[in-house]
């Protein structure tokens, strides 16, 4: 069946169907949503929005359909654009969209931004339509876009100074450019706030400006009288107008003119005895005012020449330091110090010689004759003459040092040591021999040591034709040599003088020396070697440095030969001044001589440019030798003892000093804590407290002399002896005569005590001697520490028949009763109390008994009368005593124990008016014999008793007259 109307309706259907196809074609997202390829931004810290440059907007050709909206929305209005997105690592931003139909966006900071830790960021960005279907495919993204975006900075830091504090020296009198700067940085990121434009001196009314560079300097010139130091407060600034945080102090030292000279240098400088070297300049420095400095010498003077003979050397006398030096015997000092055995030097002016030598003066008029037998009249070749010699500029006269001339007659010169016209010249006339040819005879040196007013030592080795000559340990040949026939023979004695040359005749002495002489020795049949002449040249003190190892190499050092003089030659300044700071001052004596050193220190330095090189004075100070602790030289042992005549007269004789002792102490002043309790608290509270205390020391003698006091030694009959083996082992020297004997030598205190314990008295005719005494006293350095004298008293005990005494037998029985007792031992007893039994005292010692016994009586009367006086208001209480003592003296008389008279003698010289008990304790201290006992049991008692009633009648008086 064919249905009418059919066909229109296929075609409606047909057209819809179309139009829907046509929709869902139009549906489809074709095109990509499009932003701007770059973008610049501008955003300020503490900000967080972004101004852009172009604005940020997407634009998508798709609109206004669906399909343009955004991937995160769904369902949008038709055309928008519905984000964006950022593509970068820790970018600190967000994009966010602000309509999405005009697809326009701004651009956020997440966070607070800081300019200070990044000024810039730059990142991607891309902008997304909504392209999303059912399965999310079609979503359209823009191209990537860059965005530069700047922070910019927020003035927030204020200004910081980079130090601290601020230091500078300046020298017054100069206007300085610049004395310093001082700088301070602003931690703003930005050019406008992190630039110090300007720097202020806050500090008023100073003499200092700055500028915007930070540059101080002074506005006049500075004065170092007027300020020392300027302490300025110093302010900066930033562009913005912040103010620094905290202000700068800045110290500026002013120092006086710049003088190129040795800084640190102690002017006096003390040293003590025995503490070894004494660093001179520990802390010095050279100040050269920034001069640049190519090389440096220094010379360091110690100025010694007023001590003793030019420095500070042991004070023995010279022939002994010959010994010490290693000479060989044979020695003769013709300048000896002054004493019994050696008197010629008497009449000569000298020094004292203690603290240092002792010298010799001889003022042109002065001459001294040598005694025969002291050199032998020809010298025996090889010989040497040394001498210690200060002379200056003399006149055109011959100045004799030495001769050895004829004394009569023809006065012919055999041989002299001279001066003349600043020469040293040495005579030496041969004697007769068989030919008759010219030989040297005299020799000369032309030395400028002659006439420089110093001290020098000369020491002549004559070994003929050859004469060698050492000055100051320097070897110097002769100039001049000229000869001359020998000598003539005669029989003429020869006269050897010192300090002139003797003519015989009216003239007598012609040639003197005008100048200071010592230590004159002759030393025949052996030259002097080099060895003993540095050794008695070589000083005592003098400088000395310890170089350290890293500068060792760095500069030249060298002394002169005895040490008072120091050179240092270097090109490095620090290693110069570390030198400098190791030199130091030794002496190396015992017992230094004390006074002023007097230290020169001359310095030259060379510069790059030598015309404008600096000059550096010459710095001066001394060394202080201070005083040494002076020993005590202390002898002790037995004083006063008794022999047996036999032992004097027997060929060993009585040794003097049995148990000598020498013991020498020094005392020093000691700190002491001490702990006083106080009383409120009962605490001690401690205290320093000075103290003097004793403390021995060994050192060395160098004579020991024994003397007779009263008469002199009678040779005939007596002597001192001594065993000379015992002597030369310990290499001393012994000499004698009528007044003693002296022990010469340097040594130790021990050895001279086992040397004095061997001398011994000897008397051969003792029936006159009763005692002796004897004084002993022992010096060190020649006489500057002498010790005590020590006295011995030695008495003889005569053993007698009492048929012998016949004469005395009615006056003094008792006496002579003990007398016959005494034939025992006593040698061991003190002499106080063997005078009992020992001599008959004479008529003299009875008369002078007897008046000290009356001295005495009238002592206690009086001592009576005064107290009588002072208690007169108490006379009746006391009439009862008054009486018991009462006695007429008008027949007053005394009775004089001999045996107790004598004692009496002896105990009232050594104890004053307490003879009585100084003797009953006596008795009761000695060693009694039995023989003694029993004569004081017998007679002793009844005496006591009949004396002690006596001396009770003797004290009584009649006081009727008070």
């Amino acid at each position: 069946m064919r249905i009418r109307g059919v066909k229109p309706f296929a075609s409606a259907v047909g057209l819809l169907l179309g139009l829907l196809c046509a929709v869902e074609a139009a549906k489809v997202n074709k095109h990509k949503p499009w932003i701007e390829t770059t973008y610049h931004g501008i955003v300020t810290e503490n900000d967080d929005k972004v101004l852009l440059d172009p604005p940020l907007i997407a634009l998508d050709k798709d609109a206004p359909l669906r399909y343009a909206e955004s991937f995160e929305v769904t369902f949008t209005k038709e055309g928008e654009i519905c984000g964006f997105r950022i593509h970068g690592q820790n970018v600190p931003f967000a994009a966010v969209v602000l309509d999405k139909s005009t697809g326009e966006g701004v651009i956020r900071a997440k966070d607070k931004l800081d300019c200070e830790l990044q000024k810039e960021h730059t990142f991607t960005i891309q902008a997304y339509d909504c392209g999303e279907g059912p399965d999310g495919g079609n979503m359209k993204k823009s191209h990537k876009a860059t965005v530069h975006i700047q922070v910019n900075d927020m003035n927030e830091y204020s200004p910081v100074f980079k130090e601290k504090s601020y230091k500078a020296t300046v020298i017054e009198g100069k206007k300085y450019d610049s004395v310093l700067k001082v700088e301070a940085v602003d931690a703003d990121c930005s050019f406008q706030f992190s630039q110090i434009c300007s720097y202020e001196i806050v500090t008023p009314d100073v003499p200092f400006t700055i500028d915007k560079d930070g540059n101080i300097k002074n506005t006049e010139k500075l004065n170092y009288s007027k300020e020392r130091m300027y302490k300025l407060t110093v302010t900066a600034y930033d562009c913005g107008k912040n103010r620094a945080s905290e202000d700068v102090l800045v110290k500026i030292n002013i120092k006086p003119t710049c003088k190129p000279s040795w800084q640190g240098f102690n002017k006096r400088i003390e040293y003590e005895p025995g503490t070894g070297s004494l660093a001179l300049f520990p802390s010095m420095h050279l100040e050269t005012c920034e001069e640049p400095i190519t090389s440096i010498q220094v010379s360091i003077m110690l100025e010694t020449n007023h001590i003793g003979k030019g420095c500070d050397r042991d004070t023995y006398s010279e022939k002994s330091l010959h010994k010490l030096c290693g000479a060989s015997a044979g020695t003769v000092e013709l300048l000896p110090a002054p004493s019994n055995s050696a008197n010629w030097t008497v009449g000569l002016p000298t020094d004292n010689g203690h603290d240092s030598d002792q010298v010799f003066e001889f003022n042109g008029t002065q001459a001294i004759k040598v005694p025969e037998g002291v050199v032998s009249t020809t010298l025996k070749e090889p010989f040497t003459i040394s001498v210690w010699m200060r002379h200056g500029p003399g006149g055109r006269e011959k100045e004799t040092i030495l001769c050895n001339s004829d004394k009569t007659e023809m006065n012919r010169h055999h041989y002299s040591l001279y001066v003349h016209n600043c020469r040293l010249v040495l005579l030496l006339r041969q004697e007769p021999t068989e030919s008759e040819n010219y030989k040297p005879a005299e020799f000369h040196w032309k030395l400028d040591q002659v006439c420089d007013k110093e001290w020098h030592h000369y020491v002549l080795n004559i070994e003929f034709p050859t004469v060698t000559l050492f000055v100051d340990g320097a070897t110097f040949e002769p100039f001049l040599v000229t000869e001359d026939y020998p000598l003539h023979a005669s029989k003429i004695e020869t006269q050897l003088t010192i300090g002139a040359c003797w003519q015989g005749g009216s003239a007598l002495m012609t040639q003197y020396f005008r100048g200071n002489l010592t230590g004159l020795m002759i030393r025949s049949g052996k030259l002097e070697n080099k060895k003993v002449i540095d050794c008695l040249y070589t000083c005592k003190e003098g400088l000395d440095v310890q170089l350290p190892e890293e500068v060792a190499s760095a500069v030249k050092v060298e002394f002169n030969p005895n040490q008072s003089s120091l050179t240092l030659e270097g090109d490095d300044i620090e290693s110069f001044e570390k030198v400098m700071q190791h030199i130091s001052y030794l002496n190396s004596r015992q017992f230094p001589t004390p006074g002023i050193r007097h230290l020169r220190v001359t310095t030259t330095v060379k510069c790059f440019n030598e015309e404008t090189c600096i000059s550096v004075p010459d710095s001066e100070g001394y060394v202080m030798v201070l005083q040494p602790e002076e020993p005590k030289i202390s002898l002790s042992g037995i004083d006063h003892f008794a022999r047996g005549a036999a032992e004097f007269e027997s060929t060993e004789g009585v040794t003097l000093f049995p148990e000598l002792r020498i013991v020498s102490t020094i005392t020093r002043e000691v700190e002491v804590e001490v702990e006083a309790e106080t009383e409120a608290e009962g605490e001690d509270d401690p205290t320093v407290q000075e103290t003097v205390v004793s403390e021995e020391i060994m050192h060395n003698l160098d004579t020991c002399e024994v003397t007779v006091v009263g008469d002199e030694l009678n040779g005939d009959h007596e002597s001192l002896e001594v065993d000379l083996a015992q002597i030369q082992q310990r290499a001393l020297e012994m000499s004698s005569s009528n007044v003693g004997m002296v022990i010469t030598g340097v040594n130790t205190m021990a050895n001279y005590e086992q040397v004095l314990h061997l001398i011994r008295y000897r008397n051969w005719h003792t029936e006159a001697l009763f005692d002796r005494k004897f004084k002993l006293v022992c010096s060190e350095l020649n006489g500057r520490y002498i010790s005590n004298e020590f006295k011995v008293e030695v008495n003889v005990i005569h053993t007698a028949n009492p048929m012998d005494h016949a004469n005395n037998a009615m006056v003094q029985p008792q006496f002579i009763n003990q007398v016959q007792h005494a034939s025992v031992d006593l040698s061991g007893h003190n002499l106080a109390y063997m005078h009992q039994a020992s001599v008959v005292p004479s008529a003299a010692t009875v008369v002078i008994v007897v008046c000290v016994s009356f001295l005495v009586f009238m002592i206690i009367l009086g001592v009576f009368r005064i107290r009588a006086a002072h208690q007169g208001t108490l006379r009746d209480q006391e009439n009862g005593k008054e009486n018991e003592m009462d006695w007429d003296d008008s027949a007053l008389t005394i009775t004089v124990n001999p045996m107790e008279t004598y004692e009496d003698q002896h105990s009232s010289e050594e104890e004053g008016d307490e003879e009585e008990e100084e003797s009953e304790d006596g008795e009761e201290e000695d060693d009694i014999t039995s023989a003694e006992s029993d004569s004081s049991e017998d007679e002793g008692g009844e005496q006591e008793d009949q004396q002690g009633s006596s001396r009770q009648q003797q004290l009584e008086w009649d006081d009727s007259t008070y």
